[in-house]
């Protein structure tokens, strides 16, 4: 029997070769096309919707200064690797620079993802089922955490990486090689985290089925393609970045968050990132029938940490099944690839932060584990069969009321800001954009200290320094004197300073070392020459002060 023979058809689940009519067949066709619009239109809902989440700013303002003419690590630090800035400053070049239009990448990556989801559910699953986990990829994957990182980039390469050594297994084409290998390394060159973990995961998998044998044996045709899909993108970036002097400060950045990011960013597997207050809303504020609704609302942000842990669950029992030449599923083949990959991307979550948002981005992959528990005709035993009707029920109703409260957020909006980049809206007032774009200059250098880069992108100001962000305990004291060396050789007429950051660090960062609180060089810097004008808020209600250097001349007021 071929090994690749289990996954080498898939049509509708339990159809035979005689019994596939063209029209079931150009019906499969027409499902992942209806997947990717209804899901777009969904995910272009909130495109000016935003609460100024801060790590939104990070890949737009790398991106802007891609179009300014710097280089990463060169001319700006950063420790992600380049491919985020690169693809949305190209993004920007080609169809306009405004915060709607990067979320409508955001939009599209979101919506692929979505039709991947359902073509891998739908290897073992029945159509519905296959949509349904798709539409659970969009409402509480990307529509959960609509913002421009890059891990979504990094997360729609991943899956690509995973369908193609799917469909590799399948036919044993060197194209399927290739573009597996290529997308494995363009996910390295997006998110270097991911990308280990994607490589690790699928290198794991071929090591067991080549062991078991269920692997179709490689040619050397297969090793060339897939040594110039990895090399490929490698090389490239390498030679971009060695033009422009950059490659050993390159590699350097690229490996820094080895000894800077694992301390102040690690938290309890699963971590929930809630402040005192949320907790409190869930629950303890209200009736308890809501309190109820509240919890079964939020239940979803549990169950998704255990998906990879069943995932891992099921590549362990698998292995040993194979390992003794017991009978395994039909489908062996594909299970292990998938549940190998999925372990690799968890060992990338677990080894850098494992919080829910962290899942979250994995959440094409995760619900395809969802999808099996769910759907599988393969997956599980009697009682899972029995248990499926009321499991099927409580994740439609809670993935749907977690849906629901995300888009009645965005929808109920109706706070409409004017910003340089175009219209937003945000739940909340905000004061800091109108105030900061009616007294600075676009492109002038204007410092947003510590944490919120969204501010300098939206009001098209620059920071004066190499930092677009500072966070405590994981950026060093060394980096904060580069930033006082910055304001001082080059002073910006003004600054928007949180002094009350602090109060988001235990929720955030709870990692975070004591003495990078309590030892601020730039804080210290900003008091010492700036003075207050204006108080400021934003719609989340954390309070900015406006100053200007001390010598220097307030603005006047402006009415808010």
């Amino acid at each position: 029997m071929n090994p690749s023979a289990t996954l080498r058809d898939p049509s509708p689940v339990g159809a035979t070769e005689a019994g596939t009519t063209s029209a079931t067949r150009r019906w499969e066709r027409v499902v992942p096309v209806m997947v990717f619009f209804a899901c777009l239109a969904y995910l272009c809902i909130p495109l000016r919707y935003s609460t100024l989440e801060p790590d939104e700013g990070i890949v737009l303002q790398g991106a802007e200064r891609v179009l300014h003419g710097q280089v990463p690590y060169r001319d700006f630090f950063t420790f992600y690797t380049p491919g985020s800035f690169y693809l949305l400053a190209l993004w920007f070049r080609i169809f306009g620079d405004s915060f709607a239009l990067a979320r409508a990448s955001i939009a599209i990556v979101g919506a692929i993802c979505s039709v991947l989801t359902y073509l891998l559910a739908r290897r073992v699953c029945s159509v519905g089922m296959a949509v349904f986990v798709a539409v659970l990829a969009t409402i509480a994957g990307t529509g959960f955490r609509f913002l421009v990182l890059h891990n979504w980039y990094s997360t729609l390469l991943s899956c690509l990486a995973l369908y193609a050594a799917l469909r590799f297994l399948e036919n044993s084409k060197t194209v399927w090689a290739f573009v597996c290998a290529w997308c494995a390394s363009l996910t390295f060159l997006f998110e270097q985290s991911k990308g280990a973990g994607v490589c690790l995961g699928l290198a794991l998998g071929v090591v067991i089925l080549h062991f078991s044998s269920r692997m179709p044996r490689l040619s050397k045709a297969h090793f060339n393609a897939i040594t110039l899909g990895f090399a490929g993108p490698l090389l490239l970036t390498f030679a971009y970045f060695s033009a422009r002097h950059a490659t050993g400060i390159m590699v350097r950045c690229w490996i820094w968050p080895v000894n800077h990011y694992t301390q102040a960013n690690h938290v309890p597997y699963g971590f929930q990132n809630w402040t005192d207050n949320a907790r409190a809303a869930i629950f303890h504020n209200g009736p308890l029938w809501t309190r109820f609704v509240k919890v079964v609302a939020i239940s979803p942000n549990i169950v998704i940490p255990v998906l990879p842990l069943i995932a891992l669950g099921l590549l362990l029992y698998l292995v040993t099944q194979v390992w003794r030449r017991k009978t395994v599923s039909p489908s062996a083949d594909y299970y292990i690839l998938v549940c190998s990959t999925l372990s690799g991307l968890l060992a990338s979550v677990v080894i850098a932060r494992a919080d829910i948002l962290h899942f979250i981005y994995l959440a094409p992959f995760l619900y395809v584990v969802l999808a099996w528990i769910l759907g599988s005709s393969e997956f599980g035993g009697h009682w899972l069969r029995v248990l499926r009707p009321y499991l099927s029920l409580y994740v439609t109703i809670a993935f749907g009321l977690l849906g629901m409260a995300i888009l009645l957020q965005a929808t109920g909006s109706r706070n409409r800001i004017e910003t340089r980049r175009g219209v937003i809206t945000t739940g909340g007032k905000d004061s800091v954009i109108e105030y900061v774009q009616s007294h600075v200059d676009p492109e002038s250098k204007f410092l947003v200290y510590p944490y919120l880069p969204l501010y300098n992108y939206l009001t098209a100001t620059l920071s004066p320094s190499r930092y677009d962000y500072f966070q405590p305990g994981m950026n060093t004291r060394e980096q904060s004197l580069q930033i006082v060396a910055s304001l001082e050789s080059q002073p910006a007429k003004a600054v928007l300073f949180e002094p009350w950051f602090a109060e988001k660090i235990a929720n955030s960062w709870p990692g975070t070392p004591l003495h990078a609180i309590a030892d601020d060089p730039v804080g210290d810097y900003i008091s010492r020459n700036y003075r207050v004008c204006q108080l400021l808020n934003s719609p989340d209600g954390w309070h900015f002060q406006y100053m200007v250097r001390k010598g220097g001349k307030c603005p006047a007021p402006v009415s808010m």
